[in-house]
């Protein structure tokens, strides 16, 4: 594909220039103000543009549209992506609020995905895996905490811009969108909402009752000096536990330590463990994986199904706007 990227940052530059090297793809057109001459660095040739407008004069040379601007421009820049007949992907969240995600799911006619890449991390397909085979029996508790430590944040707009940065629209959407995925709508949210070294939101702390009763605790923190376990998930037939994230360990990684020594040599390796009780087996590691996502958005570019269908990021949206006025109001919303 011949891809015009809006933002060369952390996101475009780190993540979506890096999977779409890896799936054989170019980067052609970039959007940026600062950074030309690490577009030239990575992508010799490529068109640098100011902004989205004249990215936009080049839309017959592009295949795809990438935003992966500020969250407060997304829902500006994916409309007018859409309006000039591109196909576009926007990283999550897909608008920071639920009337301008739908506004955008409305004018798309199948030209839309969302970039929620955590769907492929492994521990959500070995997951999906299992609850696909019913090893956990009926699941009663989803848990999943994004947590780490950063007594010192980082200058950003994301630590800094109060209505469109924060924990809330940036891990909240990773977080609400897999337990949405795994157990189906939601019916109710109560949430807790902290602002503790930034100005904006840094610490969440969502309950999330679905339709079917599953009940998902989900978590994400950036003044957390001991993180819970990452992953756990209780049914009548037992848990699924993942005590490390990325290859970085919790103070819950001793319980890995422990596990490992119940293995035989040579078994392969694992995304977490199936526990019953004293019983532990750990779980194969599936093949997949975020090298999957850029030839998957070739397919559908080149009419194949949508990676990610936009009314989910909708559904999310839903559930972090409920999630306000619960915290400001001290109660459950149902939807």
């Amino acid at each position: 594909m011949r891809i015009g990227l809006v933002g060369y940052g952390g996101a475009g530059r780190g993540i979506h220039a890096r999977l779409a090297r890896a799936a054989g793809q170019q980067v052609t057109h970039v959007v940026t103000g600062r950074r030309a001459d690490q577009v030239e660095e990575d992508w010799p040739g490529a068109v640098v543009v100011p902004d989205v407008d004249a990215l936009l004069g080049h839309a017959d040379e592009l295949d795809l549209v990438v935003v992966a601007s500020p969250s407060g421009d997304h829902a500006a820049h994916a409309l007018a992506a859409l309006t000039a007949g591109a196909h576009v992907l926007v990283d999550k969240p897909l608008a920071t609020r639920t009337a301008d995600a739908q506004r955008l799911v409305d004018a798309a006619d199948g030209r839309l995905t969302v970039f929620q890449n955590r769907r492929w991390d492994p521990e959500q397909l070995a997951l999906r895996a299992l609850l696909d085979a019913g090893d956990l029996g009926r699941v009663h508790r989803f848990e999943r905490r994004w947590e780490r430590y950063r007594p010192q944040p980082q200058d950003r707009w994301k630590e800094n811009d109060v209505e469109a940065g924060g924990l809330l629209l940036d891990l909240g959407a990773h977080l609400v969108d897999s337990a949405v995925q795994l157990f189906g709508p939601v019916r109710s949210v109560y949430a807790e909402l902290q602002a503790l070294t930034t100005p904006a939101v840094d610490d969440v702390f969502l309950a999330v009752t679905h339709d079917d009763g599953v009940i998902s605790h989900l978590q994400a923190g950036g003044l957390t000096g001991a993180p819970g376990p990452r992953t756990r998930v209780l049914g009548a037939g037992g848990a699924y536990l993942v005590t490390s994230y990325e290859g970085e360990p919790t103070p819950f990684a001793v319980l890995d330590d422990a596990y490992e020594e119940g293995r035989r040599p040579g078994e392969p390796e694992h995304e977490g463990w199936l526990v019953r009780g004293s019983e532990r087996t750990p779980v194969p590691r599936p093949s997949g994986g975020h090298h999957d996502i850029y030839p998957a958005l070739a397919r559908w570019v080149d009419g194949g199904p949508l990676p990610v269908d936009p009314a989910d990021a909708v559904a999310t949206a839903r559930v972090l706007d409920a999630a306000r006025v619960s915290a400001d109001e001290g109660r459950v919303v149902t939807l």
